[in-house]
């Protein structure tokens, strides 16, 4: 729950030196961020707070965190590897720089912090209070009482909470202005329909349920769904991005609603074209 993911360094006793040198031999380069199993369970019992990894949109758990003076040489190089966002990255920012989360814009935190904003959503997503604080990167004391299978919970519950939240604040004005830009930037993808001329898409949902369908491009032009190129992007909840927002952002903007193409594949045998029963 709290931003900074770096371990402290404590002195002193036999047990302490074991734990160093145990984490020593089990770090490598190729290892994932943070440690697991019975060298876990050492931590916390030893009043340390576990270590969260950042996961989401198909991407490998990333930690935001800084490293103590105290630590090995080998877990500042893992440090160096996992990036270095710094504490001036907020969680948004970081959530919608994932590979993978293109589509998503970064709400205002004045949006999310008017509860009135967020009605009826704690009775869909678990953790809310706590991934809400996630999402607002306040800082909150209960993440040293969480397992670490807890608080990948949590984890996953803020990115519902986000996906949420986003699918209504990209229908008010801010929103929409915020999408108006990726999609001045092709950041949705361009229509794959040859007659299209590379016409920039949408994103949709085919259901406000989530967990229904995965998100879909919609073509202004030739009024169709496709798939998202990226598969990384394909496994986003369409629930985060509605059955609204297409429409409603044509009919916002106007002028961005092309004129339906002109031209039809005609196909043909030998030059002639194919008599239709």
């Amino acid at each position: 729950m709290q931003r900074d993911r770096g371990v402290p360094a404590t002195a002193g006793g036999a047990g302490e030196r074991k734990r160093i040198g145990e984490a020593m031999d089990r770090s490598s380069p190729s290892t994932s961020w943070g440690f697991s199993g019975g060298h876990e369970r050492d931590r916390i019992a030893a009043g340390k707070q576990p270590e969260v990894p950042r996961s989401g949109g198909g991407s490998t758990a990333m930690s935001k965190g800084k490293l103590s003076d105290g630590e090995s040489d080998t877990d500042s190089e893992e440090s160096d590897l996992s990036g270095s966002d710094g504490e001036d990255t907020s969680w948004i920012s970081w959530f919608c720089s994932l590979r993978g989360n293109e589509f998503f814009c970064e709400v205002d935190d004045d949006y999310i912090q008017d509860d009135f904003n967020l009605c009826g959503l704690s009775g869909q997503v678990p953790y809310y209070e706590y991934a809400l604080d996630l999402i607002l990167d306040v800082e909150s004391s209960h993440g040293d009482m969480f397992t670490e299978e807890q608080n990948e919970l949590v984890e996953s519950a803020a990115e519902m909470l986000y996906g949420l939240i986003h699918v209504r604040y990209i229908l008010t004005s801010k929103g929409l202005a915020a999408m108006l830009d990726k999609y001045k930037n092709y950041d949705f993808g361009r229509c794959p329909r040859v007659h299209c001329s590379g016409q920039p898409c949408l994103p949709v949902g085919q259901s406000d349920i989530p967990r229904s369908s995965n998100v879909k491009i919609y073509c202004p032009k030739c009024e169709d769904l496709y798939y998202p190129r990226s598969k990384y992007q394909s496994n986003i909840d369409g629930a985060y991005f509605g059955t609204t927002f297409p429409h409603l952002f044509l009919m916002t903007y106007p002028h961005l609603k092309p004129q339906k193409p002109s031209q039809e594949y005609i196909p043909r045998v030998f030059g002639f074209k194919l008599h239709k029963p």
